[in-house]
Formats: C-alpha cells, structure tokens, sequence
C-alpha cells in the first residue's frame, strides 16, 4: 500500500514549497523508491490554460495534454520522470465533479456541502494515484497558505485523512519562512510559530517542520520553534537559501529530511541516497569553462516564471557544454529597428520565445531577422517558429503583408494560419493541441543531427501552424521543412541550412528538459553559441 506526505505552507507564497516536495521525492527515488508528486491548486479555474503567464507564470503541459501548474516542470525535472492529468488538481476541478454529480442525481436528493462532498472529492483525488500500484509514496503538495480562505478544503481533506489512515502510513511536513531581520540582526521564529499554531487550530499537526531562511538556524533556534510548535525534538530543519534548486536535495539530505520521512512512514533496510549523478552536474554549474550570452526574446520577461522551463533548460545545457548561460530577457514589445543592435549586438545567441495575441510580435520579428541577417544562432519555440516563418515570408520571399491569421485574420499572406480541426472550436480552456505528438526528422537535416534518430516526440500547445500552401515557395528561397507530422504532415520544424545555426519549431522542447538528460536543441544552440564567441 503506497504512502502519503503531504507538503503545506504557511506565512508566504512562493517560499518553495513546490521544490521542497521535488527534493524530497529525488532523495527518496535515490533511495530505490518509487515516488511521484501531485499538486492541489485552490483557484477556481479548472486549469492554468487559460491564465495569463503574469497571473500564474508559466503553464506546464504533459505527455498525456494536461496543461498545469508550473511545479509539475519541477517535479519532471528533479525526479526524470513523466507526470500525468492525475498529478495537478485544482478546486476548480474538484467543484466541477461534484456539481455535475449533483445535476445527474448521485446524491440523492441530499444538500450538497463543503463537507463532506467537497472533501471527499479531494481525499478520492489525493489518494488516486496511490490506488494505481505503481508508487511506494505519493507527496501531495497543497498551493497556497495555510490561513487562506481558499485552502480550508484542502486542509480539512488532511486532517480527516490523519485520522482516517494508520499513522506510519500518512506524514505532514510544513513549510514556514523564519525572516531575518537586518536592522535587529536578528532571525524571527514568531511567523513560524504563528502559521503553525494555523495549521494545528485546523486540526492538522505536522511532523516535520522545514524553515525557509537566508542564514543558518543553529541547534538554539530549532530547538525553540521545536518546543513551541508541538513537533519532536530534530523534525526543525532548514532550508537555507542556495544558488541553484539543484543544491536543495542536496542541502535536506544534510539536515536528514528523508531519514525522519523514511523512519516515520515504517520503511526500514533502504539504502542511502545515491546522488552521484546530481552532484556531478552541480559540479559543472560550479566550474563553468566558458561563458555565452544569450538573448530571451519574449513578452512576459518582467515575470521570471513565465518561461521558467526554458530557464531551466539553460541551465542543463549549459551544463552539458560545461558552460555558464547568461540569460538577457529582452522585452519584444520593446524591441525594434533602432535598438535591436545595442540589445542583441553582443549576443552570442538569440532566442524567441513562445506566446499568444498581438502585442510584442513585431520586436519578435525584429530580433529574428537581426539573427538572420548577422549569422548570429538562432532558436524559435511555438510563436517564436510563427515569427521566424513571417518574417522570412516578408523579407525574403517578398509577401510584405504576410502574417499570422491569429492576429490578422484578413492577411492577404497567411503563412500560419489556424489548424483545420481548431476552425469549429469555442471554447477556449483545454482544446489548443495539447501533449505528445510524433515528429519524423528529414535527413541530413540539422533536425536530425541534432536528435541522431528520425522519430521524435515532443510536447505541444498550439492552435496555429504553418500553412502548407507555402510550403514549396520557402522551400525553394532557403528555409527548409525538417520536421513534419507522420501522421497529419504539420511542419514542427523549420530551419536555414546556409545560416550557421538557425531552427525553429512549433513544440515545446523546454517541457521534456532535465539536469540529467538536457534537451538536444538547447544543448545545440549553446554549443553554436559558444562557438560564435569563440571565432568573434
């Protein structure tokens, strides 16, 4: 039977929670277990598909077309394994199961409550994947604040399921935040003590309590909030501020996190964590040889998280070249004729990034031509490939009024147009082409080179594409299909031969990057980048 750890925060968002319950899972996957994550969002939405990227920051999307929270990129990443539609809820989704229950009479005339039918949905969904026999433990980790009002479900499903299952097969960890407070020179327990005092007035009593904090606690301090939170001796731990999310497995495994997870939930004779392979990669961060500078091209850059899975793949691509990324966000809304020298002439690579609507397309453009024009490695993703497909219709085959029918409907060019089977759909949420599509790369593509096989599988989340009347015309100027659909013919990639290093493709290759198997496009573009600087 699997078990459970459930992972809640309190005093602030964005503490961490997300990679608390990543590390955790990598340290008890290295320790020959078999693990998975989930999230429980308490917004209304059904998912984040809909959300903008400055509401909710980037929205993650899986094999099997779930479009979620951006955690879910954390859990992929950390654990190198495949996450599902079973992995993110949201109350929006809970709500909506038990309405449409209600209007086809499960409930038998019955008034339909919070409790027990809202709670219910949620411990029927926190303990689904534990169902499967596919996982020793399941870590759940509930967004939010403890304290919101939002949360309260989601807390209450916790504390019935605390009473309802034996208590070696169900643990608690909280995470708090314990300041600093430069001025007194001095670190502050009270928000601690006060967010689990919260938590254990909703009658949910932690186990572990981890501390997010920028200096080291000392035994003194752990010992205090110990004693005044109610938990045993040594389940105080830190987590300590670190340059990179990588080190954090790393750092808990330190303050012995997954022994007292491990000793809690009754699992004896496993075997120390083997981080080998995590450590070898922090290493290259460490001890970078080389250095680029690459340019972000997007229309979100204000909100790090909006492109947090290209970030990353940064970071494991340079790694990979044993080389330090250096990551400039340019704004595309921005960005035009006139500056695009002083902001992308020093860079060593140029990437423009995914997106929706109008605003910003035209510095989009701008920087793919900059790329084209000076040699300069270039890499598009989803409306960076749109961009990149416009603006050689415009510039080279001469189509001045060529477009992307998203945002000019009557375009007299249309090289990206609307996909066929999106032409009789209105509703918005979960109907884009979401999930894993097959790609068959050309040959002697540099598609193929990069990939060193014909299939492929990528994620996608797209609406448009390119419009296969064009296909001859770019072809015969330059720009080459080497990437298509088996199965349907869509163009998935686009690339310029006679350019040092130019593609672009309509997935997301971001979604399926790890530290310990980095994405082969990104690993490519370094390397073309860091070549470039080293003949400049």
């Amino acid at each position: 039977m699997a078990k459970y750890v459930f992972v809640t925060g309190g005093v602030a968002s964005s503490l961490g929670k997300g990679i608390v319950a990543a590390s955790l899972a990598k340290l008890l996957q290295a320790r020959g277990l078999r693990v998975t994550i989930q999230k429980f969002d308490p917004y209304l939405n059904v998912d984040p598909g809909t959300l903008n990227p400055y509401e909710h920051g980037e929205c993650y999307v899986t094999d099997d077309g779930a479009e979620t929270d951006l955690d879910l990129g954390h859990y992929e990443r950390f654990l190198g394994a495949h996450t599902s539609k079973a992995n993110n809820v949201t109350t929006g989704k809970i709500y909506h199961t038990v309405i449409t229950k209600e209007r086809e009479g499960a409930y038998l005339g019955k008034t339909v409550q919070i409790v027990p039918h809202i709670t219910d949905e949620i411990k029927r969904r926190m303990l689904l994947l534990g169902k499967t026999g596919r996982f020793d433990i399941i870590i759940t980790e509930v967004g939010g604040t403890v304290g919101d009002m939002e949360s309260q479900p989601f807390v209450e499903a916790i504390r019935q399921l605390q009473w309802e299952l034996p208590e070696e097969d169900l643990l608690s960890i909280h995470l708090t935040l314990v300041p600093y407070l430069r001025a007194a020179k001095e670190l502050k327990t009270k928000p601690t003590q006060h967010s689990v005092q919260l938590l254990q007035q909703a009658g949910v009593h932690p186990d572990i309590i981890v501390c997010r904090t920028e200096k080291d606690l000392g035994p003194d301090l752990k010992k205090k909030i110990a004693q005044f939170c109610n938990v045993k001796p040594g389940h105080v731990i830190q987590s300590i501020d670190a340059s990179s999310i990588y080190q954090v497995p790393v750092n808990l495994d330190k303050e012995g996190l997954d022994e007292m997870v491990v000793e809690h939930l009754g699992l004896k004779g496993l075997p120390d964590p083997d981080l080998t392979a995590l450590q070898e990669f922090l290493e290259r961060i460490r001890h970078p040889k080389s250095q680029v500078d690459i340019a972000l091209v997007g229309k979100y850059v204000e909100l790090q998280d909006a492109y947090k899975s290209i970030q990353e793949s940064f970071v494991h691509a340079g790694a990979a070249n044993e080389c330090k990324v250096v990551v400039h966000c340019v704004h595309s809304e921005f960005l035009n004729d006139d500056n695009a020298k002083e902001l992308l002439g020093e860079m060593d690579g140029i990437l423009v990034a995914p997106g929706f609507g109008e605003r910003g397309l035209e510095g989009k453009i701008v920087a793919v031509r900059y790329a084209r024009e000076n040699g300069i490695p270039f890499f598009g993703i989803c409306l960076g490939m749109h961009m990149a497909v416009v603006e050689f219709a415009r510039d080279v085959l001469g189509l001045k009024d060529a477009h992307t029918t998203e945002v000019r409907p009557g375009t007299s060019s249309p090289v990206i147009d609307l996909m066929e089977d999106q032409k009789t759909t209105t509703v918005k949420g979960g109907t884009m082409r979401l999930g894993a599509y097959r790609c068959r790369l050309a040959e002697g593509s540099l598609a193929r080179r990069i990939y060193g096989q014909e299939l492929i599988s990528e994620r996608h989340r797209h609406r448009y594409e390119f419009n296969d009347a064009y296909r001859r015309a770019f072809e015969e100027a330059g720009m080459k299909i080497s990437g298509c659909n088996p199965d349907t013919g869509l163009v998935e990639i686009v690339e310029i031969p006679s350019h040092p290093f130019f593609i672009a493709v309509q997935f997301h290759p971001e979604y399926k990057s790890t530290p310990e198997n980095p994405q082969p496009i990104f690993v490519e573009f370094i390397k073309a980048a860091m070549e470039r600087r080293g003949n400049a």
